[in-house]
């Protein structure tokens, strides 16, 4: 896996082929927010990977003829063009030629698409990014027969994932993942994400998050802007140690079952990226008043009824109502009647923890 200078094709060759693959965005109970290096995480994090905010990739590639080291891409988006995205598409290949080498070699015509509003809150970034990743993976084993192992080729696509955007590292695994180096977990890793699936409790197997769509608009404050804030902020220091300490109390409430630890913690790390955002320099503010109102709501249902829900924010407004399998019935009968009125046009997203990504033939 680590002899990428061998990952070159032969002048003679005349190479072509098309791979598309769906690829989940993913919620984040234990936030990553602040970064160092390459791409990597200032504290490790723990997601649930979801079934329906998807982003659809097709890459069709073919061999160029000639070729100077720089990278031949289009891009379409929504079968539009658009420029900041094709920008980025080149910066990100340009930024991992030394793991795939032969990207140089071949033109891309690139095809995405989301079932969700991008630039919104929603991982947008990390559903596309893994999506190309996985094209990636399956070209250069398609071309060189150095990926067949499953293992091999799932940590090659969560590192070239984490490269494009580091939330999209976790997508690549079903159910739950963990990305950032922790003692509390083996084989973790900053470099790449693992599975967490078969380390929880099968209650957590079928969770669901339904989005509520506050906001459709692109944010006003990027999450890579986010991640630069944090450098400065004077609380980043402590929010670092404090989301490891959350981590170990998070993956202990998982294993046993344990659903109101569990909300607990997912709440005070949504309410904590968010504080984290206010106190920057120049400080921000992504939640929007229905954001607020929704977050009441919940909570006073959960009070009135003993309900297991929970919510989660990523950054942005949106919010993720999070709750069991088991009390489906009644928890959307709650949302349908008291919290999509709050959303912009109605917009439920209703997911749940998925299966991972899948490639179409």
């Amino acid at each position: 896996m680590e002899k990428y200078s061998d990952l070159r094709l032969a002048n003679s060759s005349d190479v072509q082929g098309k791979v598309t693959w769906h690829s989940p965005s993913n919620l984040a109970i234990i936030k990553y927010w602040g970064k160092h290096g390459v791409q990597l995480p200032k504290n490790p994090s723990l997601s649930m990977t979801l079934t329906n905010a998807v982003s659809k990739t097709t890459v069709e590639y073919r061999q160029r003829k000639n070729y100077d080291g720089g990278i031949d891409v289009n891009f379409l988006f929504d079968g539009i063009e658009n420029a900041k995205f094709k920008e980025r598409i080149q910066n990100y290949f340009d930024s991992i030629k030394s793991y795939i080498p032969f990207i140089e070699q071949l033109h891309f015509d690139i095809a995405s698409e989301n079932t969700f509003p991008h630039s919104s809150g929603i991982a947008s970034s990390a559903s596309a990014m893994s999506a190309l990743a996985l094209c990636l993976c399956t070209i250069e084993d398609e071309l060189f027969k150095t990926l067949n192992d499953i293992e091999d080729f799932e940590r090659k696509a969560s590192l070239l994932a984490r490269l494009g955007s580091g939330s999209a590292s976790r997508s690549i695994f079903d159910s739950w993942a963990l990305w950032g180096q922790t003692g509390d977990v083996e084989s973790s890793s900053d470099q790449y994400a693992i599975p967490m699936k078969d380390l929880i409790h099968p209650v957590f197997h079928s969770f669901h998050d339904d989005i509520l769509i506050v906001s459709s608009s692109e944010k006003a404050v990027s999450s890579s802007a986010g991640h630069e804030l944090m450098d400065s902020n004077p609380y980043s220091g402590i929010r670092y140690d404090e989301a490891k300490r959350q981590l170990f109390y998070l993956l202990e409430a998982m294993k046993k079952g344990d659903v109101e630890r569990f909300g607990k913690i997912a709440e005070q790390e949504a309410m904590s990226l968010h504080a984290l955002m206010m106190v920057s320099n120049p400080s921000y503010i992504l939640m929007e008043p229905e954001t607020l109102a929704i977050i009441n709501k919940i909570k006073s249902f959960r009070k009135q009824t003993g309900a297991h829900i929970y919510f989660s924010l990523d950054a942005g407004p949106n919010v993720h109502v999070i709750y069991p399998a088991e009390e489906s019935e009644k928890i959307s009968e709650f949302i349908e009647n008291e919290l999509r009125k709050k959303c912009v046009n109605g917009l439920v997203i209703k997911d749940k923890v998925g299966p991972g990504p899948i490639q179409i033939d």
